[in-house]
Protein backbone atom coordinates (compact mmCIF):
# COMPACT_ATOMS: atom_id res chain seq x y z
CA UNK A 1 0.00 0.00 0.00
CA UNK A 2 1.29 3.39 -0.73
CA UNK A 3 0.01 5.24 1.93
CA UNK A 4 1.27 2.59 4.47
CA UNK A 5 4.64 3.14 2.75
CA UNK A 6 4.25 7.25 2.65
CA UNK A 7 3.39 6.48 6.64
CA UNK A 8 6.41 4.54 7.76
CA UNK A 9 8.96 6.64 6.16
CA UNK A 10 7.25 9.83 7.57
CA UNK A 11 7.52 7.66 11.26
CA UNK A 12 11.39 6.52 10.47
CA UNK A 13 12.22 10.19 9.27
CA UNK A 14 10.68 11.96 12.19
CA UNK A 15 12.63 9.44 14.40
CA UNK A 16 15.94 9.92 13.09
CA UNK A 17 15.15 13.84 13.36
CA UNK A 18 14.75 13.18 17.02
CA UNK A 19 17.75 11.25 17.32
CA UNK A 20 19.89 13.19 15.27
CA UNK A 21 18.37 16.43 17.08
CA UNK A 22 18.91 14.91 20.50
CA UNK A 23 22.40 13.69 19.91
CA UNK A 24 23.72 17.04 18.31
CA UNK A 25 22.52 19.21 21.03
CA UNK A 26 23.79 16.25 23.83
CA UNK A 27 27.61 16.67 21.36
CA UNK A 28 27.17 20.20 21.33
CA UNK A 29 26.81 20.75 24.97
CA UNK A 30 29.57 18.76 25.90
CA UNK A 31 32.27 19.82 23.50
CA UNK A 32 31.50 23.22 24.48
CA UNK A 33 32.45 25.43 21.56
CA UNK A 34 31.00 26.81 18.13
CA UNK A 35 30.35 24.60 15.89
CA UNK A 36 32.14 24.56 12.74
CA UNK A 37 31.01 22.29 8.67
CA UNK A 38 33.54 19.51 9.66
CA UNK A 39 31.45 18.59 12.98
CA UNK A 40 30.12 15.19 12.30
CA UNK A 41 26.75 15.01 14.09
CA UNK A 42 25.96 18.75 12.19
CA UNK A 43 26.56 17.04 8.77
CA UNK A 44 24.09 13.88 9.60
CA UNK A 45 21.71 16.71 10.72
CA UNK A 46 21.62 18.53 7.88
CA UNK A 47 21.72 15.42 6.01
CA UNK A 48 18.68 14.29 7.61
CA UNK A 49 16.85 17.80 7.40
CA UNK A 50 17.57 17.02 3.56
CA UNK A 51 15.82 13.75 3.06
CA UNK A 52 12.74 15.24 5.04
CA UNK A 53 12.80 17.89 3.22
CA UNK A 54 12.90 15.55 0.16
CA UNK A 55 10.22 13.58 1.16
CA UNK A 56 6.83 14.00 -1.13
CA UNK A 57 8.71 16.59 -3.06
CA UNK A 58 6.94 16.44 -6.74
CA UNK A 59 9.09 15.89 -9.63
CA UNK A 60 9.48 18.62 -12.30
CA UNK A 61 10.14 17.86 -16.09
CA UNK A 62 13.22 19.69 -17.32
CA UNK A 63 15.20 18.65 -20.52
CA UNK A 64 17.69 16.42 -18.35
CA UNK A 65 14.55 14.84 -16.81
CA UNK A 66 12.33 14.98 -13.70
CA UNK A 67 14.41 17.07 -11.15
CA UNK A 68 13.36 17.18 -7.31
CA UNK A 69 14.54 20.07 -5.62
CA UNK A 70 13.48 21.65 -1.97
CA UNK A 71 14.62 24.72 -2.92
CA UNK A 72 11.43 25.58 -4.39
CA UNK A 73 9.53 25.54 -0.77
CA UNK A 74 12.62 27.50 1.07
CA UNK A 75 11.92 30.50 -1.79
CA UNK A 76 9.00 30.73 0.11
CA UNK A 77 9.92 31.32 3.42
CA UNK A 78 10.99 35.16 2.68
CA UNK A 79 7.08 36.04 1.60
CA UNK A 80 6.18 34.49 5.16
CA UNK A 81 8.75 35.83 7.00
CA UNK A 82 10.29 39.32 6.15
CA UNK A 83 13.53 37.93 8.31
CA UNK A 84 14.39 35.29 5.58
CA UNK A 85 15.09 37.77 2.79
CA UNK A 86 18.82 38.46 3.93
CA UNK A 87 19.76 34.97 4.22
CA UNK A 88 18.24 34.24 0.80
CA UNK A 89 19.51 37.10 -1.09
CA UNK A 90 22.86 35.57 0.22
CA UNK A 91 22.38 32.69 -1.20
CA UNK A 92 21.58 34.08 -4.52
CA UNK A 93 24.60 35.75 -4.09
CA UNK A 94 27.46 33.09 -3.06
CA UNK A 95 29.51 32.35 -5.73
CA UNK A 96 30.08 28.82 -7.07
CA UNK A 97 26.79 27.42 -6.42
CA UNK A 98 25.03 26.38 -9.65
CA UNK A 99 22.22 23.99 -8.46
CA UNK A 100 19.07 24.05 -6.48
CA UNK A 101 20.54 21.46 -3.85
CA UNK A 102 23.10 23.74 -3.07
CA UNK A 103 21.34 26.77 -2.59
CA UNK A 104 18.81 24.81 -0.36
CA UNK A 105 21.95 23.43 2.03
CA UNK A 106 23.64 26.87 2.09
CA UNK A 107 20.00 28.44 3.22
CA UNK A 108 19.49 25.66 5.85
CA UNK A 109 23.12 26.34 7.46
CA UNK A 110 22.63 30.32 7.37
CA UNK A 111 19.14 29.33 8.58
CA UNK A 112 20.90 27.51 11.32
CA UNK A 113 23.81 30.34 12.43
CA UNK A 114 20.65 33.12 12.51
CA UNK A 115 19.07 30.02 14.96
CA UNK A 116 15.76 30.92 13.21
CA UNK A 117 15.48 27.62 11.89
CA UNK A 118 12.52 26.49 13.81
CA UNK A 119 10.82 29.56 13.28
CA UNK A 120 11.05 29.88 9.53
CA UNK A 121 10.02 25.76 9.62
CA UNK A 122 6.95 26.89 11.70
CA UNK A 123 5.73 29.23 8.92
CA UNK A 124 6.68 27.28 5.94
CA UNK A 125 4.92 24.43 7.63
CA UNK A 126 1.19 26.43 8.56
CA UNK A 127 0.67 27.08 5.04
CA UNK A 128 -0.23 23.58 3.59
CA UNK A 129 -1.89 25.42 0.43
CA UNK A 130 1.23 27.19 -0.69
CA UNK A 131 3.48 23.71 0.09
CA UNK A 132 0.83 21.39 -1.98
CA UNK A 133 2.15 23.07 -4.98
CA UNK A 134 5.69 21.65 -4.40
CA UNK A 135 4.55 18.18 -2.29
CA UNK A 136 2.09 15.23 -2.26
CA UNK A 137 -0.29 15.41 0.09
CA UNK A 138 0.71 12.62 2.04
CA UNK A 139 4.57 13.96 2.40
CA UNK A 140 6.21 14.40 6.05
CA UNK A 141 5.86 18.43 5.46
CA UNK A 142 2.46 17.91 4.44
CA UNK A 143 1.44 15.86 8.09
CA UNK A 144 1.86 16.01 11.61
CA UNK A 145 5.68 14.78 11.50
CA UNK A 146 6.26 17.72 9.93
CA UNK A 147 5.13 19.77 12.81
CA UNK A 148 6.50 18.05 15.49
CA UNK A 149 10.23 17.78 13.59
CA UNK A 150 9.48 21.89 13.51
CA UNK A 151 8.76 21.84 17.15
CA UNK A 152 12.17 19.71 17.49
CA UNK A 153 13.94 22.35 15.94
CA UNK A 154 13.69 25.24 18.88
CA UNK A 155 16.58 22.83 20.92
CA UNK A 156 19.21 23.87 18.40
CA UNK A 157 18.87 27.58 19.01
CA UNK A 158 21.26 26.56 22.24
CA UNK A 159 24.11 25.95 19.51
CA UNK A 160 26.14 28.21 17.84
CA UNK A 161 27.44 27.63 14.38
CA UNK A 162 29.82 29.18 11.90
CA UNK A 163 29.91 27.97 8.50
CA UNK A 164 32.37 29.10 5.94
CA UNK A 165 30.16 28.85 2.95
CA UNK A 166 33.02 29.83 -0.11
CA UNK A 167 34.93 27.08 -1.19
CA UNK A 168 32.84 24.66 -0.19
CA UNK A 169 30.73 22.35 -2.60
CA UNK A 170 27.65 21.67 -1.47
CA UNK A 171 26.70 21.03 -5.22
CA UNK A 172 27.96 17.84 -5.60
CA UNK A 173 27.76 16.91 -2.08
CA UNK A 174 26.35 12.80 -1.50
CA UNK A 175 23.19 13.09 0.93
CA UNK A 176 23.85 9.64 3.06
CA UNK A 177 22.19 8.88 6.51
CA UNK A 178 24.83 7.12 8.47
CA UNK A 179 22.70 5.06 10.62
CA UNK A 180 25.64 3.21 12.85
CA UNK A 181 25.83 6.92 14.76
CA UNK A 182 22.30 6.33 16.46
CA UNK A 183 22.82 2.53 16.90
CA UNK A 184 23.40 2.43 20.62
CA UNK A 185 23.78 -0.98 22.82
CA UNK A 186 24.42 -0.22 26.19
CA UNK A 187 25.45 -3.14 28.86
CA UNK A 188 24.20 -4.09 32.15
CA UNK A 189 24.48 -6.82 35.20
CA UNK A 190 21.25 -5.98 36.59
CA UNK A 191 18.16 -8.50 36.07
CA UNK A 192 15.41 -5.85 35.55
CA UNK A 193 17.88 -3.91 33.00
CA UNK A 194 18.56 -6.97 31.43
CA UNK A 195 14.97 -7.08 30.01
CA UNK A 196 15.02 -3.85 28.80
CA UNK A 197 18.58 -4.08 27.16
CA UNK A 198 17.06 -7.36 24.95
CA UNK A 199 13.61 -5.28 24.45
CA UNK A 200 15.94 -2.53 23.04
CA UNK A 201 18.35 -5.09 21.25
CA UNK A 202 15.40 -6.65 19.35
CA UNK A 203 13.86 -3.29 18.20
CA UNK A 204 17.56 -2.11 17.13
CA UNK A 205 17.38 -5.55 15.18
CA UNK A 206 13.80 -4.77 13.36
CA UNK A 207 14.57 -1.23 12.65
CA UNK A 208 18.09 -2.69 10.98
CA UNK A 209 15.86 -5.37 9.48
CA UNK A 210 13.59 -2.06 8.15
CA UNK A 211 16.61 -0.12 7.01
CA UNK A 212 17.83 -2.76 5.20
CA UNK A 213 14.63 -3.75 2.97
CA UNK A 214 14.70 0.08 2.45
CA UNK A 215 18.10 0.47 1.65
CA UNK A 216 17.99 -2.54 -0.70
CA UNK A 217 15.57 -0.86 -2.62
CA UNK A 218 16.79 2.22 -2.70
CA UNK A 219 19.63 0.07 -4.20
CA UNK A 220 17.81 -1.29 -6.60
CA UNK A 221 15.95 2.03 -8.02
CA UNK A 222 19.54 3.69 -8.00
CA UNK A 223 21.06 0.59 -9.92
CA UNK A 224 17.48 1.04 -12.18
CA UNK A 225 18.35 4.67 -12.55
CA UNK A 226 22.04 4.05 -13.43
CA UNK A 227 21.01 1.75 -15.69
CA UNK A 228 18.59 4.29 -17.72
CA UNK A 229 20.93 6.97 -17.22
CA UNK A 230 23.88 4.77 -19.49
CA UNK A 231 21.32 4.04 -21.51
CA UNK A 232 20.35 7.79 -22.05
CA UNK A 233 24.35 8.24 -22.64
CA UNK A 234 24.90 5.77 -25.19
CA UNK A 235 21.53 7.35 -27.27
CA UNK A 236 23.38 10.66 -26.84
CA UNK A 237 26.43 9.68 -27.20
CA UNK A 238 25.10 7.96 -30.77
CA UNK A 239 23.12 10.91 -31.38
CA UNK A 240 26.01 13.47 -30.67
CA UNK A 241 28.15 11.34 -33.21
CA UNK A 242 25.43 11.50 -35.99
CA UNK A 243 25.26 15.01 -35.04
CA UNK A 244 29.13 15.74 -35.54
CA UNK A 245 29.19 13.41 -39.04
CA UNK A 246 26.33 15.89 -39.95
CA UNK A 247 28.39 19.38 -39.00
CA UNK A 248 31.53 17.81 -41.12
CA UNK A 249 29.03 16.96 -44.08
CA UNK A 250 27.37 20.47 -43.95
CA UNK A 251 30.96 21.78 -43.69
CA UNK A 252 32.16 20.16 -46.62
CA UNK A 253 28.94 21.09 -48.19
CA UNK A 254 29.93 24.57 -47.49
CA UNK A 255 33.47 24.39 -48.69
CA UNK A 256 31.62 22.95 -51.74
CA UNK A 257 29.06 25.98 -51.97
CA UNK A 258 31.86 28.51 -51.77
CA UNK A 259 34.09 27.02 -54.44
CA UNK A 260 30.85 27.04 -56.63
CA UNK A 261 30.35 30.39 -55.66
CA UNK A 262 33.96 31.79 -56.38
CA UNK A 263 33.38 29.95 -59.13
CA UNK A 264 30.14 31.82 -60.27
CA UNK A 265 31.41 35.36 -59.39
CA UNK A 266 34.78 34.66 -61.58
CA UNK A 267 32.50 33.80 -64.55
CA UNK A 268 30.52 37.21 -63.55
CA UNK A 269 33.75 38.79 -63.44
CA UNK A 270 34.24 37.15 -67.44
CA UNK A 271 30.62 38.32 -68.25
CA UNK A 272 31.21 41.81 -66.89
CA UNK A 273 34.56 41.85 -69.77
CA UNK A 274 32.97 40.26 -71.77
CA UNK A 275 30.26 42.99 -73.15
CA UNK A 276 29.55 41.15 -76.38
CA UNK A 277 28.24 38.10 -74.40
CA UNK A 278 24.27 37.08 -74.61
CA UNK A 279 22.15 38.80 -72.28
CA UNK A 280 19.77 36.03 -71.88
CA UNK A 281 22.92 33.67 -70.02
CA UNK A 282 23.96 36.47 -68.06
CA UNK A 283 20.24 36.99 -66.57
CA UNK A 284 20.12 33.05 -66.06
CA UNK A 285 23.97 33.39 -64.57
CA UNK A 286 22.70 35.99 -61.88
CA UNK A 287 19.50 33.88 -60.73
CA UNK A 288 21.89 31.15 -60.54
CA UNK A 289 24.11 33.24 -58.27
CA UNK A 290 20.79 34.08 -56.07
CA UNK A 291 19.95 30.78 -55.43
CA UNK A 292 23.54 29.96 -55.02
CA UNK A 293 23.71 32.43 -52.25
CA UNK A 294 20.48 31.62 -50.75
CA UNK A 295 21.89 28.04 -50.79
CA UNK A 296 24.99 28.86 -48.66
CA UNK A 297 23.02 31.74 -45.97
CA UNK A 298 20.86 28.38 -45.49
CA UNK A 299 23.60 26.34 -45.08
CA UNK A 300 25.16 28.33 -42.19
CA UNK A 301 22.37 28.49 -40.81
CA UNK A 302 21.54 24.78 -40.26
CA UNK A 303 25.23 24.67 -39.14
CA UNK A 304 24.74 27.31 -36.42
CA UNK A 305 21.94 25.54 -35.29
CA UNK A 306 23.68 22.32 -35.42
CA UNK A 307 26.84 23.57 -33.18
CA UNK A 308 24.02 25.14 -30.90
CA UNK A 309 22.61 21.51 -30.69
CA UNK A 310 26.09 19.83 -30.62
CA UNK A 311 26.96 22.44 -27.60
CA UNK A 312 23.90 21.77 -25.68
CA UNK A 313 24.25 18.00 -26.31
CA UNK A 314 28.28 18.23 -24.86
CA UNK A 315 27.02 20.54 -21.89
CA UNK A 316 24.00 18.07 -21.50
CA UNK A 317 26.62 14.72 -21.78
CA UNK A 318 28.83 16.54 -18.82
CA UNK A 319 26.02 16.95 -16.54
CA UNK A 320 24.42 13.37 -17.11
CA UNK A 321 28.04 12.09 -16.58
CA UNK A 322 28.24 14.24 -13.37
CA UNK A 323 24.83 12.79 -12.45
CA UNK A 324 25.90 9.25 -13.33
CA UNK A 325 29.44 10.21 -11.07
CA UNK A 326 27.08 11.25 -7.83
CA UNK A 327 24.67 8.32 -8.26
CA UNK A 328 27.40 6.00 -8.57
CA UNK A 329 29.16 7.32 -5.43
CA UNK A 330 25.91 7.34 -3.82
CA UNK A 331 25.59 3.66 -4.78
CA UNK A 332 28.89 2.47 -3.53
CA UNK A 333 28.15 4.15 0.10
CA UNK A 334 24.60 2.79 0.06
CA UNK A 335 26.07 -0.50 -0.08
CA UNK A 336 28.92 -0.07 2.24
CA UNK A 337 26.42 1.07 4.80
CA UNK A 338 24.33 -1.80 3.75
CA UNK A 339 27.23 -4.36 4.54
CA UNK A 340 27.94 -2.21 7.70
CA UNK A 341 23.82 -3.12 8.44
CA UNK A 342 24.17 -6.22 7.55
CA UNK A 343 27.15 -7.06 10.01
CA UNK A 344 25.86 -4.75 13.08
CA UNK A 345 22.72 -7.13 12.27
CA UNK A 346 24.78 -10.13 12.82
CA UNK A 347 26.40 -8.77 15.87
CA UNK A 348 23.13 -7.89 17.34
CA UNK A 349 21.26 -11.56 16.87
CA UNK A 350 24.82 -12.97 18.37
CA UNK A 351 23.94 -10.40 21.08
CA UNK A 352 20.96 -11.40 21.55
CA UNK A 353 21.65 -15.32 21.89
CA UNK A 354 24.20 -14.06 24.15
CA UNK A 355 21.35 -12.60 26.27
CA UNK A 356 19.11 -15.00 26.31
CA UNK A 357 22.11 -17.44 27.13
CA UNK A 358 22.25 -15.30 30.32
CA UNK A 359 18.73 -14.46 31.15
CA UNK A 360 18.35 -18.73 31.29
CA UNK A 361 21.94 -18.87 33.62
CA UNK A 362 20.08 -15.83 35.53
CA UNK A 363 16.97 -18.01 35.52
CA UNK A 364 18.48 -20.81 37.26
CA UNK A 365 20.81 -18.89 39.41
CA UNK A 366 17.58 -17.16 40.86
CA UNK A 367 15.93 -20.76 41.32
CA UNK A 368 18.94 -22.15 43.54
CA UNK A 369 19.04 -18.66 45.28
CA UNK A 370 15.23 -19.59 46.52
CA UNK A 371 16.06 -22.41 47.45
CA UNK A 372 18.84 -21.16 49.48
CA UNK A 373 16.18 -18.81 50.52
CA UNK A 374 13.45 -21.16 51.72
CA UNK A 375 16.42 -23.30 53.59
CA UNK A 376 17.83 -19.76 55.24
CA UNK A 377 14.00 -19.43 56.08
CA UNK A 378 13.83 -22.47 57.73
CA UNK A 379 16.99 -22.42 59.56
CA UNK A 380 16.41 -18.91 60.82
CA UNK A 381 12.70 -20.45 62.40
CA UNK A 382 14.90 -23.46 64.06
CA UNK A 383 17.38 -21.09 65.66
CA UNK A 384 14.32 -18.56 66.67
CA UNK A 385 12.95 -21.52 68.63
CA UNK A 386 15.77 -22.16 69.97
CA UNK A 387 16.68 -18.44 70.88
CA UNK A 388 13.35 -18.70 72.37
CA UNK A 389 13.92 -22.00 74.27
CA UNK A 390 17.32 -20.85 75.81
CA UNK A 391 16.06 -17.59 77.21
CA UNK A 392 13.35 -19.72 79.03
CA UNK A 393 16.17 -21.30 80.25
CA UNK A 394 18.26 -18.30 81.21
CA UNK A 395 15.31 -16.59 82.64
CA UNK A 396 15.17 -19.47 84.77
CA UNK A 397 19.01 -19.70 85.28
CA UNK A 398 18.75 -16.32 86.87
CA UNK A 399 15.54 -16.84 88.79
CA UNK A 400 17.50 -19.53 90.66
CA UNK A 401 20.80 -17.87 90.77
CA UNK A 402 18.83 -15.15 92.73
CA UNK A 403 16.91 -17.58 95.06
CA UNK A 404 20.53 -19.15 95.83
CA UNK A 405 21.69 -15.38 96.83
CA UNK A 406 19.10 -15.01 99.00
CA UNK A 407 20.02 -18.19 100.62
CA UNK A 408 23.56 -18.11 100.97
CA UNK A 409 24.33 -14.00 100.96
CA UNK A 410 24.47 -14.34 104.61
CA UNK A 411 26.89 -17.48 104.60
CA UNK A 412 29.26 -15.48 101.90
CA UNK A 413 29.69 -12.22 104.32
CA UNK A 414 30.44 -13.68 107.41
CA UNK A 415 33.27 -16.19 105.59
CA UNK A 416 34.30 -12.79 104.04
CA UNK A 417 34.65 -11.46 107.57
CA UNK A 418 36.44 -14.44 108.89
CA UNK A 419 38.91 -14.17 105.95
CA UNK A 420 39.44 -10.34 107.42
CA UNK A 421 39.65 -11.48 110.65
CA UNK A 422 42.52 -14.45 109.56
CA UNK A 423 44.71 -11.56 107.99
CA UNK A 424 44.44 -9.42 110.97
CA UNK A 425 45.74 -12.31 112.84
CA UNK A 426 48.37 -13.18 110.61
CA UNK A 427 49.60 -9.75 110.78
CA UNK A 428 49.29 -9.94 114.50
CA UNK A 429 51.35 -13.41 114.74
CA UNK A 430 53.98 -12.22 112.30
CA UNK A 431 54.79 -9.05 114.03
CA UNK A 432 54.98 -10.77 117.67
CA UNK A 433 57.03 -13.54 116.17
CA UNK A 434 59.00 -11.05 114.52
CA UNK A 435 59.43 -9.53 118.22
CA UNK A 436 59.97 -12.84 119.73
CA UNK A 437 62.72 -13.28 117.27
CA UNK A 438 64.56 -9.62 117.98
CA UNK A 439 64.13 -10.93 121.71
CA UNK A 440 65.54 -14.17 121.50
CA UNK A 441 68.39 -12.89 119.70
CA UNK A 442 69.75 -10.17 122.12
CA UNK A 443 68.86 -12.02 125.08
CA UNK A 444 71.04 -15.45 124.23
CA UNK A 445 73.88 -13.96 121.80
CA UNK A 446 74.38 -17.21 119.85
CA UNK A 447 77.02 -17.54 117.35
CA UNK A 448 77.23 -16.69 114.10
CA UNK A 449 75.88 -20.44 112.63
CA UNK A 450 73.40 -20.93 115.66
CA UNK A 451 71.75 -17.69 114.42
CA UNK A 452 71.85 -18.59 110.70
CA UNK A 453 70.00 -21.54 111.58
CA UNK A 454 67.66 -19.98 114.53
CA UNK A 455 66.89 -17.64 112.19
CA UNK A 456 66.13 -19.76 109.29
CA UNK A 457 63.69 -22.43 111.60
CA UNK A 458 61.74 -19.51 112.58
CA UNK A 459 61.41 -18.09 109.29
CA UNK A 460 60.29 -21.54 107.74
CA UNK A 461 57.78 -22.17 110.69
CA UNK A 462 56.07 -18.84 110.54
CA UNK A 463 55.98 -19.68 106.71
CA UNK A 464 54.49 -22.93 107.22
CA UNK A 465 52.27 -21.80 109.43
CA UNK A 466 50.85 -18.77 107.42
CA UNK A 467 50.57 -21.39 104.10
CA UNK A 468 48.50 -23.54 105.93
CA UNK A 469 45.98 -20.74 106.92
CA UNK A 470 46.01 -19.81 103.22
CA UNK A 471 45.57 -23.14 101.88
CA UNK A 472 42.61 -23.91 104.29
CA UNK A 473 40.74 -20.57 103.45
CA UNK A 474 41.21 -20.79 100.01
CA UNK A 475 40.20 -24.51 99.85
CA UNK A 476 37.20 -23.11 101.87
CA UNK A 477 36.44 -20.64 99.20
CA UNK A 478 36.65 -22.59 96.30
CA UNK A 479 34.28 -24.39 97.61
CA UNK A 480 31.60 -21.95 98.83
CA UNK A 481 32.65 -20.60 95.04
CA UNK A 482 32.02 -24.06 93.04
CA UNK A 483 28.48 -23.99 94.70
CA UNK A 484 27.33 -20.54 93.48
CA UNK A 485 25.74 -21.79 89.73
CA UNK A 486 27.24 -19.61 86.53
CA UNK A 487 25.16 -17.10 84.81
Amino acid sequence: DPNYLMANERMNLMNMAKLSIKGLIESALNLGRTLDSDYAPLQQFFVVMEHCLKHGLKAKKTFLGQNKSFWGPLELVEKLVPEAAEITASVKDLPGLKTPVGRGRAWLRLALMQKKLSEYMKALINRKDLLSEFYEPNALMMEEEGAIIAGLLVGLNVIDANFCMKGEDLDSQVGVIDFSMYLKDGNSTKGSEGDGQITAILDQKNYVEELNRHLSATVNNLQAKVDALEKSNTKLTEELAVANNRIITLQEEMERVKEESSYILESNRKVAKDRSADGQALTEARKQLKEETQLRLDVEKELEVQIGMRQEMELAMKMLEKDVCEKQDALVALRQQLDDLRALKHELSFKLQSSDMGVKQKSELNSRLEEKTNQMAATIKQLEQRLRQAEKERQLAQQDNRLFKQEFGDKINSLQLEVEELSRQRSHLELELKRERDRWSHNHHPSQENKKGAKTWLRQDGKLKVQEENTKRKQSLREENSVLPHE
